[in-house]
């Protein structure tokens, strides 16, 4: 996974993938699961830790998750409010999780023997839920996958191993096996490519983030050319017109979402014409993508809840990783963030489904979030620090005709300057000019984070 920079509106010959549903649910569910579990160190251990074909080979001949329950994890999607899923058909070390054709280094010649993919496909969309595949751009496993600065094997004699090796070969491989995804496992709602690095000049911020390892830096560079990205995309679009495609294939006008990853936008995003963008920030319980066994800096359920609201209330969406363990399960730090979304989702999702951000001129109060429907007209108010006793919403004098807690449905009564309505009639002038003042209880309503509903006028 990568940051990836923001992105023109789509344009001809491309096309444009079915935005309708994906821009409605709002939150979806993505899986990093491969050989990299077993091993519990990170996604990308061959890059940091060097590791050669040879030294990796164990975990494929010992890969074996017998404790793989997909309807398992197909419902706590679906009770954590998740709608989507995106699952790493292939990440980078190469392992492909289907019975592809195409290589010998898939989960059916592993001594689990089984077409994961498959049973992962069927028990999310018995669940309602829809499917989307990662597929990655990176195979440091792939015998024609040119040895560059992020491969393991950057530091051994490149020029000696790169002699015979063919990326217009791998370009084709890539397209062979998509063939395979888009055709063998029904409608399929997400095709997620990761990732380009073209060349370019290295500026000194660059080595912000190269965990002091040169290697990373020498930028041989693949982009559209190197994966034939042209081909790639065309043949997406003719398999199936209406998938959504993110943005990190090097052509900007052929992706559908902005992709921002691990950090959340202060606003939203727009295209360069400054159209709205349709996005999806994709993020981490904890700092990996994997399993991670002893991975201490996981997020807490309240950071998670804020996560998913700060994104839909700029207009994107949240896809949050889970990456199961070697036996097939979701651990229990998992688990219990996706309960915390759970217990949250039950009463608070109509402040998420079918909602962004709220109408121009509407000032969020001080930690606090706006989420707006437009075809029911109400504003959600999300109160991230709990407020005392009350609550100002400046510029909706006039606007509002109720209010009430989301979670039980509860009424909370709410004043105008000047209009008589509050308790004790003095504090009508604590009411800003053009502002509502909510009254709340003192203490905090069990909710991790509460939401007040507004009806608008």
């Amino acid at each position: 996974m990568t940051k990836s920079a923001n992105t023109k509106k789509n344009a001809a010959p491309y096309g444009h993938g079915d935005l309708t549903w994906f821009t409605h649910d709002r939150f979806g569910m993505f899986i990093h699961w491969g050989l990299y579990s077993m091993p519990a160190r990170h996604e990308w251990i061959r890059n940091y830790e060097r590791i050669t074909d040879e030294d990796y080979q164990v975990y494929f001949d010992l890969f074996n998750p017998d404790l793989f329950d997909p309807k398992a994890w197909a419902k706590t999607a679906r009770e954590a409010g998740m709608k989507y899923l995106v699952i790493t058909t292939k990440h980078h070390e190469g392992f492909c999780l289907w019975d592809t054709k195409y290589t010998d280094y898939k989960i059916t010649n592993t001594p689990f023997g089984r077409d994961a993919l498959r049973e992962v496909v069927d028990a999310f969309r018995a669940e309602g839920i829809h499917i989307g595949f990662y597929y990655s751009l990176i195979d440091w496993h792939h015998p024609d996958f040119i040895v560059d600065g992020l491969h393991p094997l950057a530091f051994h004699d490149r020029e000696k191993l790169n002699q015979g090796r063919d990326m217009k070969r791998y370009a084709k491989y890539m397209r062979d096996q998509v063939t395979e995804l888009l055709t063998n496992y029904g409608k399929i709602d997400i095709m997620w490519f990761d990732f380009s690095y073209p060349w370019r000049e290295m500026k000194p911020e660059d080595l912000k983030w190269s965990r002091n390892n040169p290697a990373r830096h020498s930028w041989d560079g693949k982009g559209r050319d190197e994966w034939e990205s042209d081909k790639l995309i065309r043949l997406v679009r003719k398999l199936q017109p209406k998938i959504v495609i993110d943005n990190r294939v090097d052509i900007p006008e052929a992706g559908d979402i902005i992709t921002p990853e691990q950090y959340t936008p202060d606003a939203p995003l727009t295209h360069a014409d400054g159209s709205p963008a349709a996005w999806e920030g994709c993020q981490t319980f904890s700092g990996s993508w994997g399993y991670y066994r002893d991975e201490l800096c996981w997020k807490t359920t309240k950071q998670c809840i804020d996560m998913l609201i700060n994104h839909v209330s700029r207009g994107g969406n949240l896809i949050m990783n889970v990456g199961p363990t070697s036996r097939g399960y979701f651990d229990e730090r998992a688990m219990e963030r996706l309960a915390g979304y759970a217990k949250w989702m039950k009463y608070n999702s109509r402040a998420i489904y079918g909602c962004g951000p709220a109408p121009k001129g509407f000032v969020e109060p001080v930690d606090s979030r706006y989420t707006y429907n437009p075809k029911t007209n109400r504003l959600y108010l999300h109160l991230q620090n709990w407020p005392f006793k009350h609550i100002q919403l400046p510029g909706l004098a006039g606007k509002v005709r109720y209010t009430q807690f989301l979670h039980d449905g509860s009424e909370l009564r709410f004043r105008e300057s000047g209009d008589g309505k509050a308790v004790h009639a003095a504090l009508n002038a604590l009411t800003p000019e053009n502002a509502v003042t909510i009254e709340l209880p003192v203490q905090q309503p069990d909710v991790e984070v509460p939401v007040i509903e507004i009806f608008l006028k």
